[in-house]
């Protein structure tokens, strides 16, 4: 199992630390981004900041389990910019086609 260095992006200096395991949303075994780590205390909306994403980055991304792929945000200099837009159910199906004898 490989292991990120993530960060909480909105509160850096947090003094409190928890240990917490970080998994990604595909359920897999071997889908964890850090195992039993001491991180700042998370909180439902806070952004967790992974530097490096492997297969949640787009560039390894797919669509297995029919998941759209995320958002891409650049940051640099205390500024974020949105880059790639997060696809939707609907982007997932576009160029299907269902053939006429089963309609």
């Amino acid at each position: 199992m490989l292991e990120w260095t993530p960060y909480l992006a909105n509160n850096l200096n947090s003094k409190k630390k928890e240990k917490v395991t970080i998994v990604g949303q595909i359920c897999e075994s071997t889908d964890m981004f850090a195992k039993d780590r001491k991180m700042p205390e998370i909180k439902q909306e806070d952004i967790l900041a992974i530097l490096n994403a492997g297969a949640y980055g787009f560039s390894m991304s797919s669509t297995y389990g029919c998941k759209p792929r995320s958002a891409e945000i650049l940051v640099n200099k205390n500024k974020a910019e949105l880059i790639r837009k997060r696809q939707t159910i609907q982007d997932l199906t576009n160029n299907q086609i269902i053939p006429s004898r089963l309609k």
